[in-house]
């Protein structure tokens, strides 16, 4: 029987997943390219594969955003994010650690989940995965970029139908018409033609190379020989760089799991699962470094930092400490970090004060007032010594993955540092002072968007896109300018200017709540009501009677 599908929020974001099985251990599935969660139960091959899993795990599946039954987004998101709602899954069941399993696509969200969060990681397994979607000399298994653009012009004119050469995700099944057609339907109902580009564009630019050294926890990482999608030497790769690894090679030409010689893959899994046991705790984990220093002596002093330190906070950063005009702050992802290091260039400048930023992705202890280690100072002083004001630069870490981030870079040089053997390429970010303004000082643009809203709010398809194009900024940009002034959505923003237009109607005309409703772009009066309370504690109805 299928599980009942919940939601939980990430951020603003709703997504979809389901609980099953019986087992004392958590295990999160991460699928790979689109999914649906529904779907998953009208596949025969994978329900039997599914209940074998439960039968040893507490299985937890749910739908990446953009994908399946979760949020719908034509945008692209980065590997953060997506850490973020696997994260925010295992909150809503009660998870405090679990083993990660990761197919194809997914195994690079929970790489770096395992790598950030140790100690809610209690293993990772993968099936299929790749460490980068672009082909390069030390990565030479992986799809040039004339073989990816095969793939954009087949979602562009193919999607979902018989041209979209699936059999290759399943060789073994290419003459079973009933299984050819589900797995059809399973990506069209997973995304849409134009989520599925962004999805496959996004992919082509993820590398997660330089994180894997820092994944401690045990891992089972399994390919098939012959897979034509993701070769067996891109398993072989990535398991020779996480320490705690265990590489299995199976026969079969197969990538998607559940078909082909299933029995070998969950016997591989069950042992894994069975032999697993928890670490008390790890040492170290990854963090995102964020680390700056202001020109020369400021007006304002001891204040500029309390400001900085401000900022740092609405970012998500953490431990800022100062060594004179020097600072280093520690966050859980690189987007938090470059987007809070654009806030501090942006408001540092109307502040007529120069500063220079360098974000970089080191080990470093989970617990302590030492953020750094030595070496890893040596780097980020070097870094420093490098950059220059009103300037961003970032590591080659940081860089690859930021894919999906409403970010622009552009290579800047390399960084030869005393002890290393290889250069290690920085990468600028550009304009940073045309993507964002002061983050402290934004009475204005919120009057501007409240402004927009209160001229639509009662077109009842007045959306966030069309926000986005009065305003003339992406939403991403928005919702993390409104998020850091306002702590709501954009979404939450345009309901919350509608009900205090419904508020002041209800209160000076004689129109029914029904009315209301509709004049302030509501199509539901029951919503409407309850979305009235919950904004003033009252229902509409009380202001009603009391006229």
């Amino acid at each position: 029987m299928k599980p009942i599908t919940q939601y939980t929020k990430s951020g603003s974001i709703n997504i979809a997943y389901q609980v099953f099985g019986s087992g004392t251990k958590d295990l999160v599935y991460i699928p790979g390219w689109v999914s649906n969660i529904d779907l998953m139960w009208a596949c025969p091959e994978l329900v039997s594969f599914l209940l074998e899993l439960g039968k040893v795990a507490r299985v937890i599946l749910f739908d990446k955003r953009g994908t399946g039954l979760s949020d719908r987004l034509v945008e692209f998101s980065t590997l953060e994010e997506r850490m973020d709602d696997i994260r925010a899954v295992m909150d809503a069941v009660g998870s405090e650690k679990a083993i990660l399993f990761g197919h194809s696509e997914g195994g690079s969200a929970s790489a770096l989940f395992a790598a950030t969060y140790p100690d809610r990681t209690l293993g990772m397994i993968s099936f299929g995965i790749f460490a980068k979607r672009r082909y390069s000399k030390d990565y030479p298994w992986a799809p040039t970029d004339e073989e990816r653009k095969v793939v954009y012009d087949m979602i562009e004119n193919s999607w979902g139908s018989g041209d979209m050469d699936l059999e290759s995700l399943a060789p073994s099944k290419a003459d079973d018409k009933k299984f050819m057609d589900w797995l059809s339907n399973y990506f069209r109902s997973g995304a849409s033609p134009s989520a599925a580009m962004v999805l496959t564009k996004m992919n082509t630019q993820v590398d997660i190379i330089d994180i894997l050294g820092s994944i401690k926890v045990p891992a089972l990482i399994m390919q098939r020989t012959h897979d034509i999608d993701v070769k067996v030497e891109e398993g072989r790769f990535i398991a020779d760089r996480i320490r705690n690894s265990k590489f299995i090679e199976l026969e079969g030409q197969d990538h998607l799991f559940w078909v082909g010689n299933t029995k070998n893959v969950l016997k591989e899994i069950k042992d894994f699962l069975y032999e697993i046991e928890p670490e008390k705790s790890h040492d170290e984990r990854l963090f995102t470094i964020v680390a700056g220093k202001l020109k020369g002596e400021t007006d304002e002093g001891s204040n500029v930092k309390v400001l900085i330190k401000e900022i740092i906070k609405k970012g998500k950063g953490k431990n800022t400490q100062f060594d004179g005009l020097s600072f280093i702050s520690t966050f859980d992802g690189p987007s938090k970090a470059v987007n809070c290091g654009m806030d501090l260039v942006n408001f540092m400048k109307s502040l007529s004060i120069e500063i220079a930023i360098v974000i970089d992705m080191k080990e470093g202890a989970i617990s302590g007032n030492n953020l750094v280690n030595v070496s890893n100072k040596e780097f980020v002083d070097a870094l420093l010594n490098e950059s220059q004001f009103n300037q961003i630069l970032v590591s080659q870490a940081v860089r690859y993955l930021l894919s999906g981030a409403d970010v622009s870079f552009s290579e800047y040089g390399y960084l030869s540092i005393p002890g290393m053997m290889e250069k290690s390429t920085l990468y600028l970010v550009s304009d940073p002072n045309d993507i964002q303004t002061p983050i402290l000082r934004d009475d204005a643009f919120l009057e501007s968007i409240i402004k927009i809203i209160e001229k639509n709010y009662n077109k009842e398809h007045f959306s966030v896109d069309m926000l986005c194009k009065e305003v003339g900024i992406s939403e991403r940009q928005l919702q993390r300018k409104l998020k850091a002034i306002t702590n709501k959505s954009p979404i939450q923003l345009i309901s919350s200017v509608r009900l205090h237009q419904a508020k002041e109607l209800l209160q000076s005309s004689g129109q029914s709540i029904s009315e209301v409703a509709y004049m302030t772009g509501f199509n539901n009066p029951s919503y409407f009501a309850k979305s009235f309370k919950k904004e003033f504690g009252i229902s509409p109805s009380s202001i009603n009677s009391a006229k």
